[in-house]
């Protein structure tokens, strides 16, 4: 066998190959780049592409094919024409903007730029840059459809797609992450918040809103400049804007509450902890370590946490309030009294403060009626029935206040009616049974 003979043929085959792979990857080019896509261009580029993508070798020649190949969707939606027929322009669509193919399209585009960075050489970075500013609204539209069709998991991947291809635009990765868990995509959900957390992403900013004219509801704007445009051109009024608090909470409660469901309590417990460190005067971060604690069922934990809150913001009414569900749920009842009397104090229209405390009040009588069926007829025991009728007459009364005041404030609450009744009913005020039946 001619050993030096197979190496010079071998040789000459791949440099043929090489040419070849080189050759079609200028064609690719050369249809990517025309104004209009018609006739056979679209079916030579697909023919293309099936050709060029496994001869492609070389690192370069890999994410330019992969690069033509994530803008094919982009190309056939080009070459739709008005005489498409409907149901096969439907099919286009669907396929070319699903959230696997837009995925796809956010892979190829950011490895193109990557690449053309490490190397200096901008062949295609100009155009795609130019690509994600034309398609991210109509990319943004697609995920809000499928949100409001309550598609959960579709729309998130699309909002990390958008999130990827513009990082600075951190609130779709926010949305994507919420999104996801809508659709109890836990890990997703997980990985998103995470993301959040190591960007240090607050949600906080100005919410730039001005009035559609045409349709008379209010529109929010990126930008307080392009709000301004709209309104100097006459077609939006009355502009206004609006504060964001802080989700920063919010996205560590998450993470905690997502680790708890994979059983990783102590990772739960770490990343409350890391953040306090960081921010240890943010209370909504303080309370999503006790929102932790409670699920855990630490609640000698939850109330120090809650007090920490406290220290900082002593008179807010939902920390004291919450003071009194867990003093409550801890068989401390005379310190959930006193939170709730405290939260009415504050604020007197608080009404489940005295929903709780009128379950307060009244929680005794379970036990007083468990006595009461109890006794017998003797002397001793009548006394003893009349003695504990008299406590539980008590009780009620020392409900009834509550009770009512928090009907005043909210008449719609069926369940503030019915306990209202059962009290009415059992201090014999029956006008008022009528009254509160005939409302």
């Amino acid at each position: 066998m001619n050993t030096k003979k197979f190496l010079v043929t071998a040789t000459l085959f791949i440099v043929s190959v090489t040419f070849a792979q080189k050759e079609e990857l200028k064609a690719l080019k050369k249809i990517y780049a025309k104004d209009e896509i018609k006739g056979t261009d679209l079916s030579d580029y697909k023919s293309l592409l099936t050709k060029v993508e496994p001869l492609a070798t070389e690192e370069g020649d890999k994410i330019y094919t992969n690069f033509y190949k994530a803008m094919l969707p982009v190309l056939e939606l080009n070459a739709l024409d008005k005489n498409t027929p409907a149901l096969q322009a439907q099919m286009i669509v669907a396929k070319n903007l699903s959230p696997a193919s837009i995925s796809n399209f956010e892979k190829g585009l950011n490895a193109t730029l990557d690449y053309e960075k490490k190397t200096g050489k901008k062949i295609q970075t100009d155009d795609i840059l130019e690509t994600i500013t034309s398609y991210k609204p109509e990319l943004l539209n697609i995920a809000v459809r499928l949100g409001n069709e309550k598609k959960y998991k579709e729309s998130s991947e699309i909002l990390y797609s958008i999130y990827k291809l513009d990082k600075k635009d951190t609130e779709k990765l926010y949305f994507a992450a919420n999104y996801a868990l809508n659709a109890e995509d836990h890990d997703k959900a997980l990985q998103y918040y995470q993301e959040l957390k190591s960007i240090n992403y607050t949600g906080e900013g100005t919410t730039y809103l001005a009035n559609n004219k045409a349709t008379g509801k209010d529109e929010t704007f990126a930008t307080k400049a392009e709000r301004d445009k709209l309104v100097l051109l006459g077609t939006h009024s009355n502009p206004k804007e609006e504060k964001n608090a802080s989700v920063k909470g919010e996205i560590y409660k998450n993470i905690a509450a997502l680790l708890v469901q994979k059983g990783q309590n102590e990772e739960a417990k770490a990343a409350m902890i890391e953040a306090k460190k960081e921010n240890p005067k943010d209370t909504s971060i303080i309370l999503a370590q006790a929102d932790l604690l409670y699920k855990l069922k630490d609640m000698e934990g939850y109330k120090k946490t809650i007090n920490e809150a406290l220290a900082i913001n002593p008179n807010d009414v939902d920390l004291i309030f919450n003071l009194g569900i867990v003093s409550a749920s801890s068989n401390q009842f005379a310190d959930a009294e006193k939170y709730y009397e405290k939260v009415i104090e504050l604020k007197p229209d608080y009404v489940n403060a005295y929903i709780n405390l009128a379950d307060l009040k009244l929680k005794p009588d379970a036990k007083i009626v468990e006595e009461m069926n109890k006794l017998g007829n003797s002397e001793k025991d009548l006394k003893r029935y009349n003695v504990i009728k008299q406590e539980r007459q008590n009780l009620f009364n020392s409900a009834l206040p509550l009770l009512e005041k928090a009907h005043q404030l909210d008449k719609s609450n069926d369940v503030i009616k019915q306990n209202l009744k059962s009290v009415y009913s059992f201090l014999e005020l029956t006008e008022k049974v009528k009254a509160l039946k005939n409302e």
